[in-house]
């Protein structure tokens, strides 16, 4: 029996995105704080503890249990849920943080999970659940960085995850493995192995500046990558808003500084 709601949703825009939900009446989307762009007069707006769904654990100890691992890993303990309580279709819309692609997925047509990193949640169908992910393996837990801890997607309505700059789709064949840096993991079926390796070699190691280690997942299933994960992309603006610039001192250092507007 399907227990989420069935909504019907249109992503609009190139590099930054948004998707728009159309709720029937009594049909509710839940969202992430913050995710939240404009709807339809019609639409009550509530806050709630946890992501509502029927597979959230409803006692004392469930909901502190959640709290608590919820909290380890920096989210936010209540989300907000939009209700259409008109008598006729409504639309809500929900906007991605950065520039990027929002992925859409039918949780019924892949399994019924998705793993996913720990910010790429923007909003889904009321009833699918989003929880914590722990990799058990002992090397992805001391090692995985960005992957160690991530979000798990349940049920089999629609969900959409946010990823920054191109989205790639990969379907992946029983045993086939793909090598992946941890932050450019959007997210991944639930039959996908997931590990990880060390790059190996003293050159790599010292002068390559990838890191020490990457992903490996190894299918069956599909996996969805982005090409500009947020933490590269911040990294660089405050690289580039601290330091000076190498050429700084030099006379076409300045040269270069007075076209670019930034004075002597």
């Amino acid at each position: 029996m399907i227990s989420n709601h069935e909504i019907d949703y249109k992503i609009f825009g190139e590099e930054l995105q948004y998707v728009e939900v159309e709720l029937d009446p009594n049909e509710t989307a839940v969202a992430e704080p913050g995710a939240f762009m404009m709807m339809d007069d019609g639409i009550a707006m509530q806050t709630i503890f946890g992501d509502g769904s029927q597979q959230q654990d409803n006692s004392i100890m469930g909901k502190l249990f959640s709290a608590g691992k919820r909290m380890l890993v920096g989210e936010n303990l209540f989300m907000t849920a939009f209700t259409n309580t008109s008598s006729g279709k409504k639309r809500v819309s929900f906007a991605a943080p950065y520039t990027g692609k929002v992925v859409a997925l039918n949780l019924l047509q892949l399994g019924g999970k998705i793993i996913a990193q720990k910010d790429a949640f923007l909003c889904a169908a009321k009833g699918v659940s989003i929880g914590i992910e722990f990799q058990r393996k002992l090397g992805t837990g001391l090692f995985g960085g960005e992957g160690f801890i991530m979000e798990k997607i349940e049920g089999d309505g629609m969900a959409f995850l946010h990823a920054g700059g191109y989205v790639q789709e990969k379907d992946l064949l029983p045993g086939e493995l793909l090598k992946i840096d941890t932050g450019c993991i959007v997210g991944f079926t639930g039959g996908v192995d997931y590990d990880i390796q060390f790059i190996g070699g003293i050159k790599n190691t010292i002068f390559g500046g990838e890191g020490l280690f990457f992903a490996t997942l190894r299918g069956p299933g599909k996996v969805w990558i982005q090409s500009l994960p947020i933490s590269r992309l911040a990294s660089r603006i405050l690289a580039f808003a601290t330091y000076n610039r190498k050429e700084q001192g030099s006379i076409l250092g300045r040269l270069g500084n007075m076209i670019d507007g930034d004075g002597y």
